[in-house]
């Protein structure tokens, strides 16, 4: 299906956005290759999804004659099946995860007991596929399974459907017609409706109680506009420049992880529906696809930067470093409030929680703050992450350092101190530290107590989390933000409709920023000053203009 940047027209104001008109064609020869790591009906399955009209894939059907692929026999995998020599296949690829297994958080008995054979299910089922090419190296990635070696019907699916997936799949069937959703909040309902207990554990989880989610959204409910009157108004620009790349709005994507779980084709939806919308796409380096399948489906002057959790191994964060800056990532959006992993209580209910019965077997299980989706990848961050580090990280690259995840003024101060050019201000989604700050809240304070860095631009400042409405975006830059990040929403747009949800989401932004700007008054987004906010002394965020539905 091939689409077209959006034209919008009302009064003679005209918005434009997208770098290409072209919705782009077939996979590279190289996307192919690696597509070979998923053998047969795996890989049918997927290249129907990504191809729908091309035709069944040849190189399934010879995929032994592709050079330079190491093929193993599924004979060879299980004769590696104990501590001292430990291989898993996982999505048609084989791994020696023999030196790993004492750095697994789960522990090493759940690799174990896969040991030898197709791991794919247990492992999908907590990580992003990407996850084990990030944090093992070359050598341990030893190749692709043969698939002329694997027992009869080995990928047969012959399971019945479970309940939650008898559920989705007639959610699927009655999802309702995309026109139908005038609202940030109405995609996230159908993406509620339409993904597995997983998945929306997963997303929608914040830490303990889910104050600081709520308080995220609310918050927002806390400042009012104050807008001018008898302004023309008829043409509106909303562009900006994020650190000198373009966007057609002052939204960007804001990192979200494992979005393979919401979408069989994962990023993909999101990375198309931001070069539809021209945005810049923040890329989570927990992505469910390896940055070199983003990177081809990125279109010519389409802006991504790269997001990175410090890992205690620090040749495996410079080498992801090293690969998002040859793979022309633009920044990198370093996450700093994940010293450890907060509780999500949602998640560990629906994912990995003891159960009775393995207890009384005697089985090895996940402590309840070591089980979850989110829990399974804190093990390989960096506890001891500190400012000194900043100058580490400049010696691996020479892209522009946000720190994402900055909560008080200081820490901005000490951002401007150490040469960072941006801060994100932000709680990780109220996915960290229960009854912290909004980050609207937080960009307050700094309005407050130090203007000069906002008005002085010593810093671009920019903040997500709890942003559901065009006006939560135009209060933002009010108070100084260049940008504003939305994460979840954006995540769910793409589970439940693809692409064409995270185009109608932009479009909804879009359309909510340009009519907020001119009933302030504003023709164009540095015209949007602090004077027309007024905070709200008495605001009782038990009763804000729009609730959060959890």
């Amino acid at each position: 299906m091939n689409l077209r940047p959006p034209t919008r027209s009302s009064g003679s104001w005209i918005l434009t956005r997208g770098p290409g008109s072209t919705e782009g064609g077939i996979w590279s020869e190289l996307l192919i290759v690696a597509a070979l790591a998923a053998s047969g009906a795996y890989i049918a399955q997927q290249w129907t999804i990504r191809h729908p009209h091309a035709g069944p894939s040849p190189q399934v059907q010879n995929v032994a004659a592709l050079p330079n692929l190491q093929l193993i026999a599924y004979q060879e995998l299980q004769q590696h099946d104990t501590r001292e020599s430990c291989w898993i296949l996982v999505r048609g690829q084989i791994y020696d995860v023999t030196d790993f297994l004492a750095q697994h958080p789960g522990g090493a008995l759940i690799i174990l007991s896969h040991a030898g054979r197709d791991a794919t299910a247990a492992y999908s089922s907590h990580h992003p596929p990407a996850l084990l090419d990030n944090i093992l190296s070359p050598s341990q990635h030893l190749g692709a399974v043969d698939p002329a070696t694997l027992p009869p019907g080995h990928h047969a699916s012959s399971a019945e459907l479970t309940e939650d997936e008898q559920r989705v799949k007639q959610a699927r069937a009655e999802i309702p017609p995309l026109n139908m959703c005038i609202s940030v909040q109405d995609l996230e309902d159908v993406a509620k409706k339409v993904m597995s207990k997983v998945a929306w554990g997963y997303c929608m989880s914040g830490a303990d109680t889910m104050s600081a989610y709520k308080n995220n959204i609310a918050a927002f409910s806390r400042y009012a506009f104050r807008p001018r009157v008898l302004r023309p108004v008829s043409r509106v620009d909303t562009s900006c420049s994020i650190l000198g790349n373009p966007s057609a709005l002052p939204i960007f994507v804001s990192p979200a992880a494992n979005a393979g779980l919401g979408h069989p084709l994962g990023e993909l939806g999101i990375v198309r529906g931001a070069a539809y919308g021209g945005i810049i796409q923040g890329v989570a380096s927990t992505s469910t696809l390896p940055l070199a399948e983003l990177e081809m489906e990125r279109k010519d002057g389409q802006t991504m930067f790269f997001q990175l959790y410090v890992n205690k191994d620090r040749q495996v964060s410079e080498r992801l470093l090293r690969e998002a800056e040859r793979r022309g990532f633009k920044a990198v959006l370093l996450t700093v409030d994940t010293p450890v992993p907060g509780k999500r209580e949602m998640d560990l209910k629906t994912r990995g929680l003891p159960t009775p019965a393995a207890a009384a077997a005697g089985e090895k299980q996940l402590s309840s703050t070591q089980a979850g989706i989110a829990n399974s990848l804190g093990d390989y961050f960096d506890a001891n992450l500190c400012w000194d580090d900043l100058a580490w990280l400049r010696s691996v690259t020479k892209l522009p350092i946000i720190l994402k995840g900055v909560q008080t003024v200081e820490d901005v101060e000490l951002a401007v101190q150490h040469g960072c050019e941006g801060v994100l201000l932000s709680n990780h989604g109220g996915r960290q530290l229960d009854y912290a700050r909004a980050p609207i809240d937080v960009l307050y304070e700094v309005r407050k107590c130090r203007p000069d860095i906002l008005d002085e631009k010593k810093i671009e400042v920019y903040l997500d989390g709890g942003v559901r409405r065009g006006t939560d975006v135009v209060k933002a830059l009010c108070l100084g933000a260049t940008a504003v990040g939305m994460g979840r929403p954006l995540w769910y747009a793409n589970a439940a409709y693809g692409q064409k949800g995270v185009v109608k989401l932009i479009d909804i932004m879009a359309e909510e920023i340009a009519t907020a700007m001119r009933l302030l008054g504003v023709t164009n987004l540095s015209d949007l000053k602090p004077e027309m906010i007024s905070r709200i002394s008495n605001f009782d965020p038990r009763k804000p203009y729009h609730l959060p539905v959890i």
